[in-house]
This record gives C-alpha cells, structure tokens and sequence, in this order.
C-alpha cells in the first residue's frame, strides 16, 4: 500500500477535487485529467503518453504589475517557467524548480493565495504535439500553475537549453499573447488572486 502522505502522485486526485470546488465551473476544461485520474500508469512519467503531471510558475513582482514569462526555444512561444515533475517532487516543488532553471531567478516566494498551499491557481490540460526526434506521439499535459511572488530587480540568466530567453512582461500584457485562449481564463484568476 503506498503512503499517500509522501507519495505525491496518490495526493493529485483529492487536489484536483479541491480545485474543483473553487472552481467547479472548470470541471469540463478539465475533462481530460479526470479520465486521467482512472488510469493505473504513473502520472508524472514522462514516458506515459495518456498525459502526465507538469508544474509551472506565475512568477509576479510585489507591485503585482509584471510577470515573469521565458521563451521556448523548440515551441518559439512565451510561457511561464514550467516543465516536467521530477520523481519525488510534488508539482508544486517542481514549478518552482523550473522557475530556478530556466530563468536563474534566486529569490522567489509561493503564495498562499487560496489559503490552501498546494492548491494551484490554475489547472491547464494543453496537447503537446508529437516529437517523432524523440519517440513522442501526441499527449497531454497536465499543467499545475502555482503563484510566485519574486523582486523583479533581481538578475534573470535563461540557463536551460530549452529557454531562448527569459524576460519580465506587464500582467496587462498577457492576452494580447493568447493564440489558445487560456491567457483569459489565467488572467482573471491571477488579478483575483493579486487583489485577494
């Protein structure tokens, strides 16, 4: 029997119930990741293509008026820091890895922005396209965005291979940059969250 208290795969369905009754109007959107949550297979395997956990990072300054974004180089898009959970981490522990990574950012702080820790703002299930280079079809992701709040003086160094550049951006800014639509979505949850 696994020790759900340390295992953070068994602690993403009764998560994933949580963020649902803040945000029940999201159950449809999040369709995908619930017929996930039936399947035995690991959920932060990369290697599993029915979908697997990533984590990634609202980084925003105290003033709450910019954002920390980074430019992927194979996808040539601006998004916030965020990749694959490492074994182990819970997808929290791992946006806040990504952030270090792939932006060198040194001084960041989670925000207990709903009162519960590991509640993410945001849950975004978003289709990666197929890597035939390596070996990947067509999967989801299922992305956990947590709240980071970060000085925006501090130094910024994109230090991973995958990251063109990382940059800090007005929140104002962010659905002019929306080809998918969740930057709506994101924004009104990150301006309820800032003004909270």
């Amino acid at each position: 029997m696994t020790d759900s208290s340390h295992d953070p795969a068994a602690r993403i369905p009764a998560l994933v119930q949580r963020y649902l009754a803040r945000f029940p109007a999201e159950k449809t959107r999040l369709a995908p990741l619930l017929d996930r949550l039936a399947d035995p297979t690991d959920l932060f395997a990369r290697t599993s293509m029915s979908g697997h956990v990533t984590g990634s990072a609202f980084v925003v300054d105290p003033r709450r008026d910019v954002i920390l974004m980074v430019h992927h180089a194979t996808l040539d898009r601006w998004f916030q820091p965020g990749g694959h959970v490492d074994a182990g981490e819970s997808p929290k522990d791992g946006a806040a890895r990504e952030a270090w990574e792939e932006t060198g950012l040194q001084r960041f702080v989670p925000s207990d922005w709903a009162g519960d820790a590991a509640l993410p703002l945001d849950i975004d299930p978003h289709m990666i396209p197929a890597n035939p280079r390596r070996g990947e079809r067509q999967h989801y992701h299922f992305d956990f965005r947590y709240l980071f709040t970060a000085d925006s003086t501090q130094k910024l160094a994109a230090q991973d291979a995958e990251v063109k550049e990382a940059r800090w951006v007005p929140v104002d800014s962010l659905p002019d940059n929306d080809p998918d639509g969740v930057w709506k979505i994101v924004v009104v949850k990150l301006r309820a969250a800032l003004a909270a």
